[in-house]
Order: structure tokens, then C-alpha cells, then sequence
């Protein structure tokens, strides 16, 4: 019997890179168009080496970066196979943090595996490559001739219904606390233009200001028929109590729990009626571990789960579950390239990235299944250092 691997090392290289026409709305948290624009972006790797030469890497942001940093030293020695030990130690050990180094740890794990069995993630998860229909999740609307009005974002779902896209999400403006009627009107608009021929969703980002103004634009989303909507205001998508008295009073289904953390919270926030659809994501509830932990709990329920964000290791969970409907491609916008740094060899996780149809496949490569362009990141390195060794 083969022996398990053992950690020997993590280790981290940052990098920064420009994102072209990218800016900042007025408070600086969300990317918008901006013509002649270079926004700076940092990033890096995260790299769990094994005594047998195999090496999980994924990207990385800072504040799970942060998480691992706390955790590196627990991981040296421990058998990377054991993932489920892993992700309880870790999540103890993270409990009074975000938990987001959780994921990063046991996606890298699950990396690990793929290579050791030469399986691409999905095979390992008991999937099967499948058409994943995917979904043109846009920039936040602009002040600044990109998408700035109701009729830029129906023309760009237009662009996107031509391109193959069968369903297309708005993240509105970053004013809506002040202009609800821009966002309701931008609701109707669409909901006239594609009645019938795309699936339409929101995502004010929880950026609505009160009650009142969210149940005005949920209202808009019934009379317009669109298949969910997300975060509308200002609680930060968390309270339970709020989300079901909107769901009282709105029949668009709601998808919540972005901003909650981990398997037993999306389970709380299930059983108190203040969620249709169940939002998930490997970077922020624990990795394939804790998203698959919570794509089988919803389906328990009978609920579908949607995976936040795009990224290769989504694709292999879509493709190993059933209740789910679409993969979030994004953010995309008609006049900027992209909003990601080019880590990867050989994949597509912008506007362009669908097939005619429409749909994303999960990558055939062993682990995540696609490799990371180190040409590039060394290129664009500004630091790189080891975290714990043996």
C-alpha cells in the first residue's frame, strides 16, 4: 500500500499586476469601468510540499493568507490525505477569525490528492464532465460611459444573450442606498427586454439602504420574473430575522448566506426560513470539504446551492452535485478584458470563456487540473517566503 504524504513545507509568492480600465466606485470597494484606468492588484500562491514531490498550490488572498500564517506550523507533518481532520483542526483553531485560511488549506490538500491518484478533482468528488451553464455576473454599474444606465445593462445582457448566455446577473450601483428608482428601473427594463429568453438576477451587493427601498426592488424583481435575488441591503447579508420577512413578502426567490461562514451557519440560516437558494463557495466555507458539506446538507432540505464566484475548483464541485443551476462567470463588463490575473495555462474565466451554448466545463488535469503560468507569476513576483518547514 502506498505510503500518505507528508507536509514538509508551505510556503507563499506574492505578486502585483494591473488591472486595465478597472477602478473604484465612490467608496472604493467595488471595481467599475474607468476608461485609461490601472488598478493595482496583489496576489499570491499558497504552495502545502509534500515529502513525495507533490505540491497543492492555489491562489491566495491576504486575509486568508493570514489565517494559514496561524495554522502553518499545525500542518508540518500531518498526513495530507487527511482532510477531514484537517478542516475540524483548522476551523477550531481559525474559530475567532473569518476562517478563511480553512479553505485555502484544504483546497491545496484536495490538489494534493488529485495529483497522488492522477484524477482530475470531479472524478474524486464522483462527478462526471457535464455542461455547466453559466451565468454573465457583471461589474458593478458606473458613473463613467460603461455601464451607467438601465439601457447600457440591457444592451450588454443583449451582447451576452448573442455570445450564447441563457442567464445574466446585475450587480447595480453602488448608490442604490440614494437611488433605489435607478435600480428598479434597471429591474423592469430587463425583465421587458428578455421575458422568456434569459434567466435575470440581482445583486445589490448589500448596498440598499432600509427595508423599504429592498421591498421596492424585490416587488420590481417579481413583476419582472427573475429567478433570484441576493444581499439587498445594508444588514451585510447576515440577519436571518430580515431575510425572512422580505422572503414574507416578495415571491422572488432569495439567495443568501454569502457572508455567513461554514456548514452549521448556512444550516442555521436554513431552518429559520431566511434563504430560498443557498449560497456557498470553497474560498470562503472551508474548501471542497466544507462547500461539499454544504451542497449535501441544502439538498437535505431540498434546496439547490450556488457556488460563489468562478475559478476551476467550482467547476469540479458543479460537476459532482446535483442541486445546483449555474456557474457564476465573472465579473465581466463589455469594455474591460478582464478583472483576474492570468495564474492559469490554458483557462478562461472571462466573458469569453463559454462554449456557444452558453456552458463552462470542468478541467481533465489531475488536482485542480489546470496549471498555474509560473512564467508569469515570477514575472510579476514581489515576495515569496516560507510559512513553516520540517
Amino acid at each position: 500500500m502506498q505510503a500518505s504524504p507528508k507536509i514538509t513545507k508551505i510556503s507563499v509568492t506574492r505578486f502585483e499586476h494591473e488591472l486595465e480600465n478597472v477602478g473604484k466606485d465612490y467608496n472604493t470597494f467595488n471595481m467599475v469601468y474607468e476608461s485609461g484606468s490601472k488598478l493595482k492588484q496583489g496576489g499570491a500562491i499558497l504552495q502545502i510540499h509534500t515529502d513525495q514531490g507533490i505540491v497543492g498550490e492555489y491562489p491566495a488572498n491576504g486575509s486568508g493568507l493570514l489565517d494559514v500564517q496561524q495554522v502553518a506550523d499545525y500542518l508540518i507533518g500531518k498526513d495530507a490525505l487527511a482532510r477531514e481532520s484537517i478542516y475540524n483542526d483548522t476551523k477550531r483553531g481559525l474559530r475567532h477569525g473569518a476562517m478563511l485560511g480553512v479553505g485555502l488549506v484544504d483546497i491545496c490538500l484536495w490538489d494534493i490528492a488529485g495529483k497522488l491518484y492522477d484524477e482530475p478533482l470531479y472524478r474524486l468528488l464522483g462527478g462526471e464532465k457535464k455542461p455547466l451553464p453559466a451565468y454573465a455576473s457583471t461589474l458593478h454599474g458606473d458613473e463613467n460611459g460603461g455601464l451607467n444606465t438601465p439601457q447600457d445593462f440591457a444592451d450588454f445582457a443583449e451582447q451576452c444573450y448573442e455570445m450564447g448566455y441563457r442567464s445574466f446577473k446585475v450587480h447595480g450601483w453602488g448608490l442604490a442606498r440614494s437611488n433605489i428608482r435607478r435600480e428598479v428601473d434597471n429591474v423592469l427594463l430587463l425583465g421587458r427586454q428578455f421575458e422568456g429568453r434569459m434567466d435575470l438576477l440581482i445583486d445589490p451587493a448589500c448596498e440598499v439602504k432600509n427595508f423599504g427601498d429592498a421591498l421596492k426592488l424585490g416587488r420590481a424583481c417579481d413583476e419582472a420574473g427573475f429567478f433570484w435575488w441576493e444581499d439587498p441591503y445594508q444588514d451585510g447579508g447576515v440577519s436571518q430575522f430580515a431575510h425572512r420577512k422580505l422572503r414574507q413578502m416578495v415571491k422572488t426567490p432569495m439567495l443568501q448566506t454569502e457572508h455567513i461562514r461554514l456548514l452549521e451557519q448556512h444550516v442555521d440560516f436554513i431552518v429559520a426560513d431566511g434563504t430560498d437558494y443557498v449560497r456557498a463557495g470553497a474560498h470562503e466555507d472551508g474548501g471542497v470539504t466544507g462547500a461539499l458539506k454544504i451542497a449535501h446538507a441544502s439538498e437535505g432540505f431540498g434546496l439547490d446551492v450556488e457556488l460563489h464566484g468562478p475559478g476551476p475548483v467550482h467547476r469540479h464541485i458543479m460537476s459532482s452535485i446535483r442541486n445546483t443551476n449555474f456557474f457564476e462567470l465573472g465579473l465581466v463588463h463589455p469594455k474591460v478584458k478582464t478583472t483576474k490575473p492570468p495564474v492559469y495555462l490554458g483557462y478562461n474565466d472571462d466573458l469569453d470563456g463559454i462554449d456557444s451554448e452558453g456552458n463552462v466545463y470542468a478541467p481533465d488535469g489531475p488536482g485542480i487540473g489546470v496549471p498555474l503560468d509560473w512564467d508569469w507569476i515570477r514575472a510579476h513576483q514581489v515576495d515569496e517566503g516560507v510559512l513553516a518547514e520540517a
